[in-house]
């Protein structure tokens, strides 16, 4: 069995010596729309009800500090508000996704790095390096776990490994060298969880909004100690007790490092233009397929047969949710919304429509079946399949590998852009001052000229909801 003794600090020093000038023009490009992505889903999540509470938390709670709380615009202190605008940014299944390591890098990391660069000072370009070592450390670490064994086992991927990205994001704001960092992963290790419980009561979901704040928040605070000399274990990822042993399954540690020349992880993200769970992605996209652009009218649909990986089936059946983060997690759920109403309407999951019977009728109708054969490809590729049985014996199939979004099908910058402008259209957010900041955020003294756009001007008066893209 090869020895790994030595991987932490080894990454760490990768971590640690990234500088912005290694990035590529394409590089600079996907940063800016993961960005643009990350500024508008976080507005959303701000005024959402877990947004409010949090904002609340902040305002009572959290210490002083230079951390912006995006929506309202107040300041706190960088771990609170990592804790808050993580939160906002997980909270409404709108934020990127690492399909490999079924996690959410950007809630965590970017909001760690914006944090922590509010309480230093930092320039455009030092946070962007820091985002971009952020992706890797959260990703990797993910890979090398077994992101599948490790949410089968119960433990939500986002919250688990996210403390490892945003440990390395702050910490490299903060001045850590290498030894540093596996400090602050060391001192990570004691604060990594993320039951996924939520998932099988729908009356306490609320939690896994918070599911990229705590993350984020903890990974802040491993930073800030390591950096004060708190002494932690230094092989927090191979220890004995370490990562790999205590929520890995199979791990496999050889995956944290990858040949010279391989992109990087940022470029294999995938964003969402559906705002539910991101393994059922692919099955919107074939429901698309299967009644020719939601042209099928839903009253001649007899049945649903669904094809799915076991991980999209287990906790994702909840077929009467009542609450909008089980509505968004639950399969059934989700294609009736999307067969009733379409693919972006995102206020389709909120409350009013629990009890909605035009969606209701047709979650009855949902079978789902395990697929071996897509179990195979998980969690590469999230993949689905469904047919649809119609009255008089007709029937309709479609099964989709990578669904809009991912980097085979990936979305646009102007993709992305009219994303973000149906989420802040009703917050009279001017977006398009966020998008002329990201453009030239690579060039900024500071991150201020980015924050100062990331509120709403009426936060405190109660706003609506997502509606349509």
């Amino acid at each position: 069995m090869p020895d790994h003794t030595g991987v932490s600090l080894k990454l760490a020093e990768e971590a640690a010596s990234f500088q912005a000038d290694q990035l590529t023009a394409a590089d600079f490009e996907q940063l800016e729309r993961l960005l643009l992505d990350y500024s508008a889903v976080t507005l959303c999540g701000s005024v959402q009800p877990w947004g409010r509470m949090l904002t609340a938390w902040a305002t009572e709670h959290g210490a002083s500090g230079e951390a912006l709380l995006v929506g309202r615009g107040t300041k706190a202190g960088a771990n609170a508000a990592a804790m808050v605008n993580g939160t906002a940014a997980h909270g409404y299944e709108l934020d990127d996704t690492h399909d490999k390591s079924m996690s959410h890098p950007g809630a965590v990391v970017i909001t760690a790095a914006l944090a922590a660069g509010s309480e230093t000072g930092a320039t455009g370009r030092a946070v962007l390096s820091a985002i971009v070592s952020g992706y890797e450390v959260m990703a990797r670490v993910g890979m090398a776990a077994n992101a599948l064994g490790v949410i089968t086992r119960g433990f939500h991927p986002t919250a688990t490994f996210g403390v490892f990205g945003a440990a390395t994001a702050a910490g490299k704001l903060y001045g850590l060298d290498a030894r540093g960092i596996a400090q602050a992963w060391g001192i990570a290790l004691s604060m990594s969880s993320g039951a996924c419980q939520f998932a099988f009561e729908p009356e306490g979901t609320m939690i896994k909004r918070m599911h990229a704040g705590i993350p984020a928040h903890n990974g802040v605070i491993a930073a800030q100690l390591a950096r004060l000399g708190l002494a932690a274990p230094m092989q927090a990822l191979e220890g004995d007790y370490g990562f790999f042993k205590l929520f890995g399954v199979d791990s496999d540690p050889a995956l944290l490092f990858k040949e010279n020349g391989a992109p990087l992880e940022i470029h294999d993200i995938s964003l969402k233009p559906y705002s539910c769970c991101r393994k059922f992605h692919s099955l919107i996209d074939a429901l698309e397929q299967a009644t020719d652009g939601f042209s099928v009218d839903i009253g001649e649909i007899e049945a649903i047969r669904v094809r799915a990986p076991k991980t999209a089936i287990g906790s994702h059946m909840m077929r009467r949710p009542n609450s909008v983060m089980a509505a968004q997690y639950s399969m059934p759920y989700i294609v009736g919304a999307t067969l009733a109403y379409g693919p972006r309407r995102y206020d389709a999951y909120g409350s009013d429509h629990h009890d909605d019977q035009r969606i209701l009728s047709l979650v009855d109708r949902i079978e789902a079946v395990p697929d071996a054969e897509l179990d195979r490809l998980t969690p590469a590729k999230m993949a689905t399949g469904v047919a649809l049985s119609l009255r008089g014996g007709a029937s309709r199939e479609a099964t989709v590998l990578d669904s809009l979004g991912t980097p085979v099908r990936p979305m646009t910058t102007q993709d992305v852009m009219a994303k973000g402008r149906a989420l802040v259209g009703p917050l009279e957010v001017n977006y398009e001052g966020i998008a002329d900041a990201i453009a030239t955020f690579g060039e900024a003294d500071n991150v201020s000229a980015l924050l100062e756009n990331l509120v709403v001007p009426a936060y405190d008066r109660e706003s609506e909801g997502p509606r349509a893209a």
